[in-house]
C-alpha cells in the first residue's frame, strides 16, 4: 500500500485508514498520524510531496509480524528529523525517509489492501479523530485516577512514617531518659556519702555538661582522717563519659589509700602519678587537695594544674589560694609547695573544677564572676550556695562542661552563745 501526498488532510486520512485497516489501537493510530503530520509538515511547506508505504513484515525476534509504515520524502536530500516524535521511528532504507515498525495482531496482518493508499475518506477522519479523542481521554483519565490513588497511597504512607517517626523519637526519648537515670544513679553511688563534721560545714553542686549523660571526669572525695583533719580531693579527669569518671574514681582512690597511709600531702600528686601512670598511661587529670583541722580552722592545700580555691573571708574581702604545680599525667607532676591558710567563723571556701569558670572566652572575667557570685551568696544557707553560684556563672559559658563547686564554712557563734569558741559545736 503506497501513496503520495501534496497536503496535510489527505495524508492523515491515509494513515488513519491503514492504521484501522491494520487494526492497530486508537492511541497508536493517533501517535502515527501525529508524528507522520509533523515530518510532511516541513515537506509540504517547501511544496515538496511526500511518499507513505505500508506493509507487513515478519517479526523474527517475537515470531510474529509488524506493520512497517513508511514516511520518504523524495524532493529534498536532507535526512528526516526522528527526535521528540509522538511514536519513535527509525531511519529508513533511504537516508530522507522515517520507518514506524508497530507489532500487529494475526487478524491485521492477515488485512491485504491492494493499490494505492486512497486519498479519499474511506474511514470517516471525523469518526476516526474522535475515536483517537476518546481514547485519549480515557488515557487521562486513568492516569488521573492513577495519580489519585498513588497520591493517597503516599499520603497514607506518609502520615504512617511520620506516626512511626514520632514513636521512634518518643521511644528514643525514654531510652536517652532511662539511660540518663541510671548513668545518674551510677554517678551518685561513686561520689562519697554526705559527710559531718563537727565544727565545719560541707556543700556541694555536680552539675554535668549534658544532663542526660551525667558521668564525667569531674569527681570528688572527703573523708575524716585519724587525727580528725577533714581531707578533700577535687579532681577533673580529661575526657567526658564513663572513662573520664573511672579515671577520676582511680585518682580519688590513689589518694584516699596515699592520705590514709600517712603521706605528707605535698607528695601525694606526685606520688598518685607513679601509681597511676602505669596502670593508666593515658591517664591525665587535675588535682587540688585540701586539709583543714575543724578545731582551728588551719588550711593546707596542695595542688596539680587545678584552678586554686577561692576564700571569702567574712568582711567581703577575696582572693584565691595560688599554689603551683603540675598534675597526675603531666610531666614533672606534683605540687610544688605547701599553701597554708586559715579560715575563721563566717569565712567562705570555694573548691571547684574549671567548667565553673573557664567556659568562656576569658577565664580571668569567670573568676571575677565567682568572686562576684559568692559575695552575692554567703549569708544562704550554704547547702544553697554552691548551686547558686554555678546558676551565676552559667549565664555567661560559652560551651558546656561538667561543673563542680564544693564550699566549705565555719558557722558564725550563734547569738545565744557570743563567747563560743571558733570550730565547737
Amino acid at each position: 500500500m503506497n501513496g503520495t501526498f501534496y497536503a496535510l488532510p489527505a495524508l492523515r486520512r491515509a494513515v488513519r485508514h491503514a492504521a484501522h485497516r491494520y487494526g492497530l489501537s486508537a492511541e497508536t493510530r493517533s501517535r502515527l498520524a501525529l508524528s507522520v503530520s509533523d515530518l510532511a509538515a516541513v515537506e509540504f511547506t517547501a511544496q515538496r510531496p511526500v511518499t507513505f508505504d505500508v506493509g507487513v513484515e515478519a517479526d523474527p525476534d517475537n515470531g510474529g509480524a509488524v506493520l512497517a509504515a513508511t514516511l520518504t520524502a523524495s524532493g529534498t536530500c536532507v535526512p528526516l528529523t526522528t527526535t521528540g516524535l509522538p511514536l519513535p521511528g527509525a531511519p529508513g532504507t533511504q537516508a530522507t525517509s522515517v520507518t514506524w515498525r508497530i507489532p500487529v495482531s494475526p487478524r491485521g496482518a492477515a488485512q491485504s489492501v491492494r493499490g494505492p493508499l486512497p486519498g479519499g475518506a474511506l474511514h470517516s477522519g471525523a469518526d476516526s479523530e474522535e475515536e483517537e479523542l476518546r481514547a485519549a481521554l480515557a488515557r487521562i483519565d486513568a492516569l488521573t485516577a492513577e495519580r489519585r490513588l498513588l497520591e493517597d497511597e503516599l499520603a497514607e504512607t506518609n502520615g504512617g512514617v511520620l506516626a512511626l517517626y514520632v514513636q521512634l523519637e518518643e521511644r528514643d526519648e525514654q531510652l536517652r531518659k532511662a539511660h540518663g537515670v541510671m548513668l545518674q544513679e551510677l554517678e551518685d553511688a561513686l561520689r562519697p556519702a554526705p559527710l559531718h563534721v563537727e565544727g565545719l560545714e560541707l556543700a556541694v553542686h555536680y552539675e554535668p555538661a549534658d544532663p542526660l549523660a551525667p558521668t564525667g571526669g569531674d569527681l570528688y572525695d572527703w573523708f575524716l582522717l585519724p587525727d580528725g583533719t577533714l581531707h578533700i580531693t577535687v579532681v577533673d579527669a580529661l575526657g567526658h563519659g564513663v572513662r573520664s569518671t573511672r579515671s577520676a574514681l582511680d585518682v580519688t582512690h590513689a589518694v584516699r589509700t596515699l592520705a590514709l597511709e600517712g603521706h605528707p600531702l605535698q607528695s601525694i600528686v606526685a606520688r598518685a602519678h607513679e601509681l597511676l601512670m602505669p596502670l593508666a598511661p593515658g591517664l591525665m587529670a587535675t588535682v587540688l587537695l585540701a586539709r583543714i583541722d575543724p578545731a582551728t580552722g588551719d588550711v593546707q592545700l596542695a595542688n596539680g594544674s587545678h584552678p586554686p580555691a577561692l576564700l571569702l573571708q567574712a568582711d567581703g574581702a577575696a582572693g584565691y589560694l595560688e599554689v603551683p604545680g603540675r598534675g597526675i599525667g603531666f610531666p614533672l607532676p606534683g605540687s610544688e609547695r605547701l599553701l597554708r591558710t586559715r579560715i575563721d567563723p563566717g569565712d567562705l571556701l570555694v573548691l571547684y573544677t574549671d567548667g565553673l569558670t573557664e567556659s568562656r572566652r576569658n577565664p580571668i572575667e569567670g573568676e571575677q564572676q565567682l568572686i562576684e557570685s559568692a559575695r552575692r551568696h554567703a549569708a544562704k544557707p550554704l547547702t544553697a550556695v554552691p548551686g547558686a553560684i554555678a546558676a551565676d556563672l552559667r549565664h555567661h559559658v560559652l560551651h558546656p562542661d561538667d561543673t563542680l563547686a564544693l564550699a566549705i564554712r565555719i558557722p558564725r557563734p550563734s547569738p545565744q552563745d557570743p563567747h563560743r569558741p571558733a570550730g565547737a559545736s
